[in-house]
């Protein structure tokens, strides 16, 4: 099941600033407290949901992973905590943000009676969000082992040039709106058994931004948006995995009337290398030698990332043995190590053969070189019985 943005929870910005990520979250956290609503379930999921957005968010370093990657970066081994809103008590949630409201959670929350306390009289006006994209980018393993930047070309809602955005004519087109006098919301006052109750809802006159336009711009007819390609640059990070997801803010649909652009989201498609098995961060390579070379031992060829490398066969090499050469895999995405190259020896046999090299065969029959030894416990003969033991 797909996670709610964290964003989205908090009914912030994606640009928001950590002082209004704090508001936002009090604010929720203030709405669905238990206090206010006993034995609510829902309630309480969401509050356990504002919680776990807030410990994202107000982290600046996880923020940014969240930003780049979105969810996919906050598995284990992805640079977070194991933070799980739904897995902690209401205690702990209190016991690690209750510093938020004066370190007495519960009891902070009865001095705000009206559900808003002091952020009552500053709401936020709304803001427009353009709409988010998506595209597919192919990379092939060499491109995901040094990262790469790719150039796509994207049709998208893109701002109006001739009024920057707004969709009005020109400046003196815009007025405040009468109905909110610019706030963008209306206030209404109940009164409850918890006490007197505020709530507040956007203006339907001004949609909630606080302003109107008298005259529309003539080109986008008041929209602020038109539609054309744009060429944007994504940085890939080394160590991307198929069918993850990158999240490049404000790269989007551009908003109505000057809004928040939408985010660009690109789904990583990784090409299957020829020769190259990817395992993880780790690489594995099939090698098939000939007899000649599992008896003599030898330098082989083998492929990586970064092109050819030589590589020593032992005298006497048995069909399954294990080569790993460290550091030649796909850099950790989060720069934990690079993994390694694995390379998995497999000797040919051929099916078919000459007279002479028949008979040659059938001299190496009566050598004793060429009988399974069963000298000690860690011969091969005896690995191999094992495996069917």
């Amino acid at each position: 099941m797909n996670k709610q943005d964290y964003y989205e929870i908090l009914n912030v910005a994606k640009t928001a600033t950590p002082e209004e990520i704090k508001k936002a979250y009090r604010k929720k956290a203030i709405e669905y407290h238990p206090d206010k609503n006993p034995d609510n379930k829902v309630a309480e999921e969401k509050f356990k949901a504002a919680a776990e957005a807030y410990e994202v968010l107000s982290n600046p370093k996880k923020r940014q992973q969240y930003d780049q990657f979105g969810h996919t970066g906050l598995g284990s081994g992805g640079g977070f905590s194991s933070f799980d809103g739904g897995g902690m008590s209401m205690e702990d949630i209190f016991a690690q943000f209750g510093d938020i409201f004066g370190g007495h959670f519960g009891s902070a929350f009865r001095n705000f009676t009206n559900g808003f306390g002091e952020d009552s009289n500053h709401a936020q006006q709304r803001t427009a969000k353009g709409s988010d994209l998506r595209v597919k980018v192919k990379l092939t393993l060499k491109e995901i082992a040094a990262g790469v930047e790719k150039k796509i070309k994207v049709n998208k809602l893109v701002a109006c040039s001739h009024c920057s955005g707004t969709g009005a004519k020109d400046d003196k087109s815009i007025k405040t709106c009468n109905t909110c006098k610019g706030r963008g919301i209306v206030t209404h006052i109940q009164r409850t058994i918890l006490g007197q109750m505020q709530t507040q809802s956007y203006c339907s006159t001004c949609n909630g931004t606080g302003k109107v336009i008298v005259d529309k711009c003539t080109y986008c007819n008041g929209e602020g948006v038109v539609r054309a390609e744009d060429i944007i640059s994504i940085n890939v990070p080394a160590g991307v995995e198929n069918n993850m997801q990158l999240s490049l803010r404000g790269k989007g649909n551009a908003a109505r009337n000057g809004g928040i652009p939408g985010d660009l989201l690109v789904l990583v498609e990784e090409e299957n290398h020829p020769e190259l098995i990817r395992d993880g961060n780790d690489l594995v390579y099939n090698l098939l030698i000939d007899v000649p070379t599992a008896i003599l031992g030898g330098t082989v060829e083998i492929p990586t990332v970064d092109g050819k490398v030589k590589v020593k066969i032992d005298k006497g090499t048995q069909p399954g043995k294990m080569l790993r050469l460290r550091s030649k895999g796909i850099p950790n995405l989060n720069s934990y190590g690079i993994g390694d190259l694995f390379v998995n020896i497999g000797v040919y046999i051929p099916e078919n053969l000459s007279v002479e090299e028949k008979k040659t065969v059938e001299q190496f029959k009566t050598s004793q070189n060429f009988k399974p030894q069963d000298k000690n416990s860690n011969s091969f003969f005896n690995k191999f019985k094992k495996m069917f033991d």
